[in-house]
């Protein structure tokens, strides 16, 4: 990041491109915040208090994505790994690109294990911007929309990477979980961000979502009212259980210790979780033990 900063300067540049995946995008966004900021890039995070420091006066930018999953092209944050190792939001509105190029014919190539972790990542963010307590009913609205393309297009885009219905869909189940998740997230991405900082495993954000979103969604059932009642009768069964099969069927792993996630991991993580932005906006707000408990179920 430092360096493509760097490079930024020394070239001469007055905008930046960003053109991959969440990661590359999320790069991306750092980058072009420190165009007009000073470092370090950490105490611009949500955690550190880092909202009411960041402006407008930053260069433009264009993200083009070539995954279906975090929907960064559209989203006002960045996930970054600080230098010591925690991976947090830097949010704001300023951060939204300044235009998004959604094309899905540059996911055509995207191989079967990636196209479903990043299409779960998407899933997961049309059902836990769905969950999430804040009164927003077109976030809610866009999130559901979002969801049915994403369920029915998931394993045909896996089947046949050059569907370009299939991969229509899933880059609209990105976009639009995107634009809903301002109204936020939950206990999923909570877990998912410190264990996804755990450098000694480098494990995938979506992959992560997927084995913990069974669990989360039972954890929230109690709280959520009619919501669970409108996500079976569009999914097509309990929503855990729906999750849960079609994670066996695309080919995710069993569970946290599949991946290599150990119970002194769990434990820290469980601790860090409290600390992320997305706690605050999960339906049920977690504990330490809870968020233990959410692991250990997912392992």
């Amino acid at each position: 990041m430092i360096a493509a900063h760097a490079l930024y300067v020394g070239e001469g540049c007055d905008g930046i491109v960003g053109l991959g995946g969440g990661s590359s995008l999320d790069l991306a966004k750092a980058v072009r915040l420190l165009t007009g900021h000073e470092g370090p890039l950490d105490q611009y995070t949500l955690v550190s208090g880092g909202l009411s420091k960041i402006h407008g006066r930053i260069c433009p930018m264009i993200a083009v994505p070539t995954t279906s999953g975090t929907g960064s092209e559209v989203g006002r944050a960045a996930v970054i790994i600080t230098a010591d190792g925690r991976k947090l939001g830097i949010i704001s509105g300023f951060m939204l690109p300044s235009i998004a190029l959604c094309d899905p014919e540059l996911t055509y190539g995207l191989p079967r294990g990636l196209t479903a972790a990043t299409g779960m990542d998407a899933i997961s963010h049309c059902l836990e911007t769905y969950m999430a307590p804040a009164f927003n009913p077109p976030a809610e609205a866009i999130a559901l929309h979002g969801l049915d393309h994403g369920l029915h297009a998931i394993e045909p885009a896996m089947r046949d990477g050059s569907d370009a219905n299939a991969r229509r869909d899933m880059m609209i189940c990105a976009l639009e979980g995107a634009m809903a998740f301002q109204k936020g997230l939950g206990a999923v991405h909570a877990l998912t961000h410190p264990l996804g900082a755990i450098r000694e495993l480098n494990l995938h954000h979506g992959t992560l979502n997927a084995v913990l979103m069974p669990a989360v969604l039972r954890f929230n059932r109690p709280v959520i009212g009619a919501k669970w009642d409108v996500l079976a009768k569009r999914m097509g069964g309990a929503p855990d259980q729906v999750v849960a099969d079609l994670n066996c069927r695309i080919g995710m792993p069993s569970g946290l210790t599949a991946m290599g996630v150990t119970e002194a991991m769990m434990e820290q993580v469980s601790h860090a979780a409290l600390k992320d932005h997305c706690h605050a906006t999960n339906p049920r707000v977690a504990t330490q033990q809870e968020y233990l408990g959410l692991l250990r179920e997912s392992a």
